[in-house]
């Protein structure tokens, strides 16, 4: 069959692919920004050339078949109009490091009583207190001279008025949820008057130098907003039941780490509603409150402020550590959120559609996004169980030269172009699994706002205990297996000539090798819908070896703290002792009081240590380590590739054994 294709039908593949190649090893990355775009738009082109004028209609076709044929070509051009947007957005990236040092060592060399005020709002409602106390310790330990940390509590706890009270910290509440977090917000800026206000998620715990990283960008009296990126200390439902912490990155990083600095360097970034500084005199050019006409009041307040003139400036460093969904329940309770908020806006005069923004501003602030990623994916999966069972084709005339000359070139040249603007930080595979897995519960959500904006119930993303499930998404397993079942029964069907239902036979290895990456994609789908637990109650933090000691029968040993959790450790002693797992030892770690612990594990000359009653300022201090400090979690991603054969041989071995 590859004997005849014209050797010229595969020019367009060679081209993109060496081209690629070209640009992956060129040492100026502004280079691959300046010839991507124009080559995936060439490319794109070159591909909506050939569909419109060959595939839309053939002998044979019935009305059904050009209903099929016009659905899917208008889910591939909502596809081709969203990944333009974002080629065009990655053609530039701004850097602000370098500006935020300049900014740190000025404002260190100012008199203290020089630098403004800022109140810290932490917006809670339902979250535990394991969750809570990270966020407000770290948030107290921010270095900063003039600060007031207030809990907004819209859960109206008396339990947590009495721990606030108890700490030093302020506590707010109001009579009633009227319009959710953003309503709790202004409710809290009515009763407060520092000039900035940085507001921290209840599950975002600052790091101590997060405001002298950050407050010197207000220095451009333009600035509205600085945000910084969220990160995690937990692994995301993908990697935790996927077994691939230490491989796949979480399903945030693209966002943060490659979208959001382009983002900057188009004055377009936004406010993602924690880690964000908000200038209080910006706030009060919009009427002095967050707008409450969506539930992503962040977004929205970034375009109110726009329209005055205030930018969002971005910050890429690591300035907060916060929990990702720990469970699926939870990643769709939070996806679902954000889908509808950004639809929503979209309906308001202040959105992108309304006036006062520039062209390339709407472009960037439509939510496209969440439209073309779960429709491309939904029929990405259906379209071949469709042919398969109706003999209803979604191309016409489509067989494997047309596969090779049209197809593939156009994907490759999105894909390895993403890859190659993304610095690595795009993974296909990873990211068509993670669309399948959304599409099942996002689709629904986003068709249903999309024509009925209002009237959805807020719900706060589940945390902690709260978010704990141990049952898997029976719905996306359910959905993935029917689909499954239903792609072999087509093969199987069709490869029977009493039976089979399609005619047109030239689709037939088209359609086979479709059905193949589906099912592949579809079964770590299945896997990535079962949960997987971590067996530990805390997330583990590297501590480097630093010193430590170990008081056994009054005698100090010195040892290595190799990481630490708020429950416990793993030391390695400078001396070699016969120590059996339910030994009592006493721990002394620097800046923490000491601790009495039980060894719960012995790794050849490592103790794993698990505290025993563990007073309030002990906890406090180990909070300060972990969170205040730089220390990354244990599991954070390697800087290493391969994620292709990782999620491979996590499908076809499985699992490694659970850490103990």
């Amino acid at each position: 069959m590859l004997l005849d294709i014209p050797s010229e039908a595969l020019w367009p593949l060679f081209a993109v692919a060496g081209l690629l190649l070209l640009l992956r090893g060129a040492d100026d990355e502004r280079l691959a920004r300046a010839i991507v775009p124009t080559m995936v738009a060439v490319i794109v082109a070159y591909y909506l050339s050939w569909r419109f004028a060959s595939t839309l209609s053939g002998p044979g076709l019935g009305p059904a078949d050009r209903v099929f044929i016009l659905a899917f070509l208008g889910v591939e051009l909502l596809a081709f109009a969203d990944g333009m947007i974002l080629m065009l957005l990655l053609s530039r990236r701004r850097d602000n490091s370098a500006e935020a040092d300049r900014h740190e060592a000025r404002l260190a060399s100012l008199d203290p009583s020089a630098l403004p005020a800022v109140d810290v709002f932490i917006p809670t409602y339902n979250e535990p207190i394991e969750v809570l106390e990270r966020t407000i310790v770290a948030a107290m330990a921010l270095d900063w001279p003039c600060l007031r940390v207030w809990v907004l509590d819209d859960g109206r706890r008396d339990w947590l008025r009495a721990w606030c009270a108890a700490r030093g910290v302020g506590y707010l509440t109001r009579p009633d949820n009227k319009g959710a977090k953003a309503g709790n917000i202004n409710a809290a800026l009515a009763r407060t008057d520092a000039p900035f206000v940085l507001v921290l998620d209840a599950d975002f715990a600052p790091r101590a130098n997060f405001l002298r990283r950050t407050m010197g960008f207000f220095d451009d009296p333009r600035v509205g907003i600085v945000q910084a990126p969220h990160r995690f200390f937990n692994p995301d439902p993908m990697q935790q039941n996927l077994a691939l912490q230490r491989v796949l990155p979480d399903d945030q990083r693209l966002f943060f780490d490659v979208i959001m600095p382009a983002r900057d360097a188009w004055d377009v970034a936004f406010c993602c509603g924690s880690n964000g500084i908000i200038r209080r005199a910006a706030l009060d050019a919009v009427g002095g409150k967050l707008p409450t006409g969506s539930i992503t009041e962040d977004m929205l307040l970034t375009l109110v402020m726009l329209r005055k003139g205030y930018v969002t400036r971005y910050l890429n460093e690591t300035l907060a550590l916060g929990l990702a969904p720990e469970s699926t329940d939870a990643f769709f309770v939070q996806r679902a959120r954000w889908a509808r908020g950004a639809i929503q806006i979209l309906y308001l005069r202040a959105g992108p559609l309304g006036p006062g923004l520039t062209l390339l501003q709407r472009l960037f602030f439509l939510p496209t996004h969440w439209l073309s990623g779960s429709l491309v994916q939904s029929f990405s999966l259906v379209a071949p169980v469709v042919f398969m069972l109706t003999g209803l084709v979604p191309i016409a005339n489509v067989g494997v030269p047309e596969v090779l000359a049209y197809q593939i070139p156009v994907v490759l040249a999105y894909m390895g172009g993403l890859q190659l603007l993304s610095r690595g930080a795009y993974h296909p595979l990873a990211a068509v699994v993670l669309s399948a897995f959304s599409a099942v519960r996002l689709l629904p959500a986003v068709l249903v706002t999309l024509f009925r904006p209002y009237g959805h119930a807020f719900r706060v993303t589940p945390k902690g205990r709260d978010a704990a499930s141990r049952v898997a998404d029976r719905l996306v397993v359910g959905t993935a297996f029917a689909v499954i079942a239903a792609t072999l029964a087509g093969l199987v069907l069709n490869t029977a000539l009493e039976v089979r239902i399609v005619e047109r036979m030239a689709l037939i290895p088209v359609v086979a090798g479709w059905s193949i990456v589906n099912a592949v994609v579809l079964l770590l789908v299945i896997v990535l819908a079962v949960p997987r637990h971590s067996g530990r109650a805390e997330e583990r933090f590297a501590m480097g070896g630093e010193p430590a000691a170990l008081i056994v029968n009054g005698e100090r040993l010195e040892a290595a703290l190799i990481d630490l959790s708020v429950t416990g450790a793993l030391v390695e002693p400078r001396a070699s002792l016969p120590f059996r797992r339910g030994d009592r030892v006493t721990v002394a770690l620097s800046k923490v009081p000491t601790l009495e612990a039980t060894i719960v594990g012995v790794r050849g000359a490592r103790l794993g240590l698990r505290f025993e009653a563990v007073s309030d300022a002990a906890r406090a201090a180990l909070i300060r380590r972990l969170f205040s400090e730089a220390h990354d979690p244990v599991l954070a991603q390697a800087p290493a590739r391969g994620t292709l054969p990782a999620l491979l041989a996590r499908l076809l071995l499985g699992a490694p054994p659970q850490p103990a």
